[in-house]
């Protein structure tokens, strides 16, 4: 199997590097940029007038990005080929007033974000991500990478039916992390951040911090053939997006003006204005139509003939759980990509969706597998449907079949996000 131009076997070592860089939406999307600047793309500012040149733009809010790239010729109705994909995952985020404890342990207040496994964020080490604002309006990259706190599990011995009756959590009073001993004083977390970040803490106006897991990802198996690692839901999308976004725009010829649309607030519900149900993939699509001279009937025209391929994990089949599955679509690690299916519209693919992806992956030559939810089992859902009804575009939802979804450290195959990343490329660049 030869990789597509630009996607090389180096791939899922680089997407490590990219999980480690990552540890939070905002250095997602950080991350992301710093490899779109190198491949020649230009930030523009959503308060600057653009220009309907030829090359590659983004725009950066928040913990979103929308990247694309404008070929040499293209028109005010070419139509959009988009790889649509979320920057945040399931955590523990920082409270407005942080700094709390109790018999003589000084502890930080947290809010449980999206739907973590809770279990999987006791007894591990954990850092401290985010952003910071200053009174000037500035933001700035928060990033203590080292062990910083913990939430301790009761012991076995304070808890006799843990491993009969199973563990049971409440989200307020049990995950709580600590990270000192002595008594709670006020503005203490803020000035650790100002001094790790080399601002004074009297300018800190506003914070958007997140724990974190410091053990690194890692090649796992006897044979090495998994990788297991952090926010792979969904930083695995992200990654492979930005990778064949950037082959993409190394190729002569473009029918579509291929584009990246990395949202956040996935996890919970993408109503905001950095999430899928926001404005800002319509308002950047209608712009860039703008741009190059189009007007009402362009955008409609455009919009008509583009395709979004919603890019988020799904659910690998679990070799403990397998009754959990549908018994005829067990997605594999390493199997390739998965079409998620759902007639109900939690996923947005159809037929027509099936045969764009399909033509995708056989032009990419790689294989790729079905996903559909058991009958009796609630399905998730995606930034998809969101997509195809918020803009009227057909949207077809794919991924990697991963374990562990939603745990603070989850489990693919090592081929997997390549695979992935070609067939995105092939889409692309059709």
């Amino acid at each position: 199997m030869s990789a597509q131009p630009g996607i090389d076997r180096g791939h899922t070592d680089d997407l490590m590097s990219f999980l480690r860089a990552s540890p939070s939406p905002y250095h997602a999307v950080a991350s992301a940029a710093e490899r779109l600047e190198k491949a020649g793309f230009r930030r523009v500012e959503e308060t600057a007038p653009w220009d309907g040149a030829a090359g590659g733009r983004f725009v950066l809010r928040g913990g979103a990005i929308i990247a694309w790239y404008v070929p040499e010729g293209a028109e005010a109705a070419t139509p959009y080929r988009i790889v649509g994909a979320h920057t945040d995952s399931p955590n523990l985020r920082v409270k407005p007033i942080p700094d709390t404890g109790a018999h003589g342990w000084r502890q930080i207040a947290v809010e449980i974000y999206g739907g973590a496994l809770l279990n999987t964020w006791l007894d591990r080490d954990l850092g401290l991500s985010g952003r910071i604002t200053l009174r000037d309006g500035s933001h700035h990259l928060v990033t203590v990478d080292r062990p910083l706190m913990r939430v301790p599990q009761l012991a076995v011995h304070l808890d006799r039916s843990v491993n009969t009756d199973g563990l049971k959590l409440d989200k307020q009073r049990h995950m709580t992390p600590v990270w000192g001993l002595g008594g709670v004083e006020e503005g203490d977390l803020v000035r650790f951040v100002a001094e790790e970040t080399g601002v004074a803490a009297e300018e800190i106006a506003g914070w958007d911090l997140m724990a974190h897991s410091v053990e690194p990802p890692a090649h796992l198996g006897r044979d090495r053939e998994l990788i297991a690692g952090p926010r792979m839901d969904n930083l695995v999308s992200v990654h492979a997006g930005t990778a064949a976004l950037i082959a993409a725009a190394t190729q002569q010829e473009l029918p579509y003006i291929p584009v990246l649309a990395a949202f956040d607030h996935e996890e919970n519900g993408s109503q905001s204005d950095t999430g899928a149900d926001g404005p800002l993939l319509g308002t950047v699509l209608e712009r860039s139509v703008f741009a190059r001279g189009g007007a009402y009937e362009e955008r409609a025209r455009a919009l008509a003939g583009t395709v979004c391929l919603s890019s988020d994990t799904g659910h690998a089949v679990h070799p403990n759980y397998a009754e959990r599955h549908e018994p005829g679509h067990h997605p594999r690690p390493n199997g390739g990509p998965i079409l998620k299916v759902n007639v109900n519209q939690r996923y947005a693919t159809d037929g027509a969706g099936r045969a764009v992806f399909a033509a995708a992956c056989e032009r990419a030559g790689v294989p790729w597998q079905s996903f559909v939810s058991h009958n009796s089992m609630p399905c998730g859902t995606t930034i998809g449907p969101i997509t195809a009804a918020r803009h009227g575009i057909a949207t077809v939802d794919i991924g990697i079949a991963i374990l562990s979804m939603h745990s603070a450290r989850e489990l693919c195959g090592a081929q997997d996000p390549r695979l992935l990343a070609m067939a995105l490329h092939a889409f692309l660049g059709a």
